[in-house]
């Protein structure tokens, strides 16, 4: 079984949506995956993780897992086309 399964990932990356009249940010698999890939690439491609990269046993974790639980924990936010990237401060 997948943790965090699709439906729960939908769910959470919607949730701290700013307008509940537009429509949700994620609704498909598909948004999920390609989001969660982009995010493993900029990892792979040298950009800090937002959370630690070593599971409990110290072993490192993989690109993509870590891209994934990410986004799970809202350490990550997925940006509409039209929406500019915000600065880190």
């Amino acid at each position: 079984m997948i943790h965090p399964s699709y439906v729960e990932m939908i769910d959470n990356i919607n949730k701290d949506q700013e307008s509940r009249e537009e429509a949700p940010l994620v609704t498909s698999r598909y948004s999920v995956v390609l989001a969660s890939a982009k995010r493993a690439r900029q990892l792979v491609s040298g950009a800090e993780p937002k959370i630690s990269a070593y599971d409990k046993n110290g072993k490192k974790i993989k690109p993509l897992s870590l891209a994934v639980e990410e986004l799970y924990e809202g350490k990550v936010t997925i940006l509409k086309k039209d929406e500019p990237a915000k600065e880190e401060e």
